[in-house]
């Protein structure tokens, strides 16, 4: 099925389909800004807009190969943004429970980290 792939493209490709699904609906679904704003960030609408289309280039970007490590560092940004912002709350409910909600941030955090080194 997957014929000669490394580790290092699978990375690439999947960290890029998360990247590219969370971007399609920041800037598909028309209620997102919602999300930002009980959060608490300034201008959502022009937020959601900024963080979509540097989350669609630069998951572009990776899968196809092209300046990934300079990619990878606003997607960095994007998920500690995600985590404070999102998950840190949680830890008022228990680490268990942070842990539990924060799984994928953590996960591509690490992964983004690694094609950034590469």
């Amino acid at each position: 099925m997957l014929k000669n792939i490394s580790s290092y493209q699978l990375i690439r490709y999947l960290v890029g389909y998360v990247f590219i699904a969370s971007a399609l609906m920041k800037l598909v679904v028309v209620d997102f800004t919602g999300a930002f704003s009980n959060y608490g960030i300034p201008y959502p609408h022009a937020t959601v807009l900024i963080v979509g289309i540097t989350e669609l280039i630069c998951g572009l970007l990776v899968v196809f190969n092209y300046y990934v490590k300079k990619a990878t560092i606003p997607l960095l940004v994007i998920i500690v943004a995600a985590i404070i912002l999102t998950k840190v709350p949680v830890l008022q409910a228990g680490l268990l429970e942070f842990a539990f909600e924060a799984r994928l941030d953590i996960v591509m955090f690490f992964l983004l980290y690694i094609l950034w080194k590469n």
